[in-house]
């Protein structure tokens, strides 16, 4: 593999970088593999360091999604875009989305987006006003597509369940203390879902008047962002941006499941290997968080309603199962053997 100066370069097919200058446009459009299908992904809007750091995080999402859309036994492969704001808390513009389509369509439906952190299906509309590989867009009643990211929590909260049965022995959530950081769409839907199950919650976000709001609608405690996932709890539930799981916080974790949404959760390879290490239980965040490409890539394939969404979200716990049963059979670590199901899946194995 060449040495591009990006270590998660992972032979990726393609890195296209673009600039409108008339909108301002700035923008990474990583394509990992199409050996299943066209690669899908998202995009989000977000300020990054730098350009690299922004490079770095299309590499690493869109290999992520490789991985989750072969796991979800989608015929599509892996991409991701990502629009650089030019500072935090930013406002995309009207013209800058077209740009973006436009960026979209001229790699001629290689690369499929959809809605991710900082666009909506409002923004996603103006996008498809330049490019039909879009996905995530307003749907009739019953129809796959719309909104990922209620989709996205069903599937997390199926999977948190499953590890809750496996790390715990809980045959149900009723007292079973879940620690989740982020309460945006996934992990303020997954909140709501275990709330109903009777679950101990305490939730964080770097917004904490909204965590206060979820909380005091919920019943469940809160704490500081900075916290959460270090205070003791049954399950640690990740549900913000991704690299938290690194060498300085797994030794702090105090928990017995690690079981969340966010992309990306582990820093480095090697800290799938701690958190094994630790004895603590692992849900591969590109399984436990497919839920939303499910329902977008069935909208964009044109097979399948709404139960049929429903009926493959279902299955995430089984795949999971199988994850934790060949970690367990092997001693391998469940990140690695996940990444080893996915990569045979995709002819890199």
């Amino acid at each position: 593999m060449p040495d591009w100066g990006f270590p998660d370069f992972d032979d990726h097919e393609g890195v296209h970088l673009f600039t409108d200058p008339d909108s301002g446009l700035r923008a990474v459009i990583a394509i990992h593999s199409t050996a299943l299908g066209p690669a899908a992904g998202g995009v989000r809007y977000w300020h990054y360091a730098d350009s690299s750091a922004a490079i770095t995080d299309a590499l690493r999402l869109s290999r992520g999604m490789s991985y989750k859309n072969a796991m979800a036994g989608l015929p599509m492969g892996g991409g991701k875009g990502v629009v650089l704001a030019p500072e935090p808390g930013g406002t995309i513009t009207h013209a800058q989305l077209e740009a973006f389509g436009r960026a979209v369509e001229s790699l001629c439906g290689r690369y499929v987006t959809a809605e991710d952190v900082g666009m909506s299906e409002e923004r996603m509309k103006v996008i498809a006003s330049q490019t039909r590989h879009v996905s995530g867009l307003p749907v009739a009643a019953g129809s796959a597509g719309g909104d990922p990211g209620p989709y996205t929590a069903m599937g997390v909260y199926l999977g948190v369940k499953a590890a809750a049965k496996r790390g715990l022995g809980a045959d149900s959530m009723q007292g079973v203390h879940v620690a989740i950081q982020g309460v945006g769409s996934v992990g303020g839907g997954l909140a709501r879902l275990l709330a109903k199950d009777g679950a101990k919650l305490t939730l964080a976000d770097v917004n904490a008047d909204k965590a206060a709001a979820l909380a005091a609608e919920l019943g469940a405690e809160t704490t500081s962002a900075d916290a959460i996932l270090t205070m003791e709890a049954d399950i640690v539930s990740p549900n913000a941006l991704g690299a938290i799981l690194t060498e300085a916080s797994i030794p702090q974790l105090q928990c017995k499941v690690v079981s969340g949404g966010a992309n990306n959760q582990l820093a480095t390879r090697l800290d799938g290997r701690r958190l094994h290490a630790r004895g603590i239980l692992y849900s591969p965040d590109y399984v436990i968080n497919a839920g939303g490409i499910i329902n977008v890539g069935l909208e964009y394939l044109g097979q399948g309603d709404r139960a049929e969404v429903e009926a493959r979200i279902a299955r995430i716990p089984d795949r999971l199962t199988q994850v934790w049963d060949e970690s367990e059979s092997s001693g391998d670590p469940e990140s690695e053997v996940a990444d080893r199901i996915a990569q045979q899946l995709i002819g890199r194995g």
